[in-house]
């Protein structure tokens, strides 16, 4: 478990483990708004020489008011994809080297949103992205989730060219109720919250679709798709944009060589 607080990943390690006493966990710390601390965790993780053989991009805010992170990007841009974008890079040969000497196919799960067709009108702001001028919160969002989709493909794309035995996917897990809205006008949360409850998932129900595309024996070699309640479905045109997502990808492996 990569989480940002140990704290509390420590607590959930021990409910997990007593609802499962076989169950064989190790909790790390991991800030995926943090360069550093994504490079930290990859060098701890690499040197245990332990198989790799799914990677669940999951870490997120939402709605944050503008701000920069310690490596001077926009903060949702920074955590909800460079941080995974990076991670995902510096695991990449760990989860090829595994696929290989097992013979099991890797999977990357890149936790995107339906959020994605709500971003600004040119999809990601590239000349932009760290500009306060013209910045809006859920559009902000909306952009990390899209750039989420499109690293998902890039990477599916080039994987396949490598003919790697690791696929990659994205996923709509649906709208859950957990601390992610914390950024919102309390008046609005609750009121969002009070109509929500009958539309929404609990966390459980919110992670099956992820869990399914993680380890379903039914999605084996599929790629580079868009997950929805267990299914294949189309996302924005935007996100199936190639000429961005490979304008992304260039992008953010600037900023990480930077």
């Amino acid at each position: 478990m990569a989480v940002r607080n140990v704290s509390s990943g420590n607590t959930i390690k021990e409910a997990i483990v007593k609802e499962t006493p076989s169950a064989k966990i190790d909790v790390m710390e991991l800030d995926l708004s943090s360069m550093a601390s994504v490079r930290k965790f990859a060098s701890e993780f690499n040197s245990l020489n332990l198989p790799l053989n799914i990677l669940i991009n999951n870490a997120g805010i939402m709605a944050a008011p503008f701000a920069l992170s310690q490596d001077g990007l926009e903060l949702q841009f920074a955590t909800n994809h460079m941080g995974h974008f990076l991670l995902t890079n510096l695991l990449l040969e760990k989860m090829k080297s595994t696929s290989r000497t097992s013979d099991i196919e890797g999977r990357i799960v890149n936790v995107a949103s339906d959020a994605h067709k709500i971003t600004y009108s040119e999809g990601i702001r590239f000349d932009n992205i760290n500009s306060p001028t013209g910045y809006k919160s859920y559009l902000a969002y909306g952009q990390t989730k899209l750039a989420n989709i499109l690293h998902a493909n890039e990477l599916s794309r080039r994987l396949k060219e490598e003919e790697a035995n690791v696929t990659a996917n994205s996923i709509h897990p649906g709208v859950i109720m957990t601390n992610i809205f914390r950024y919102q006008n309390p008046f609005l949360s609750a009121a969002f919250g009070a109509i929500a409850k009958f539309g929404t998932k609990t966390i459980e129900q919110g992670a099956a679709t992820t869990s399914y595309v993680a380890l379903s024996p039914q999605v084996k070699g599929i790629t580079g798709k868009y997950f929805k309640d267990n299914n294949v479905c189309t996302p924005s045109s935007k996100a199936l944009d190639q000429e961005m997502a490979e304008k992304l990808w260039n992008f953010s492996m600037n900023i990480i060589s930077a």
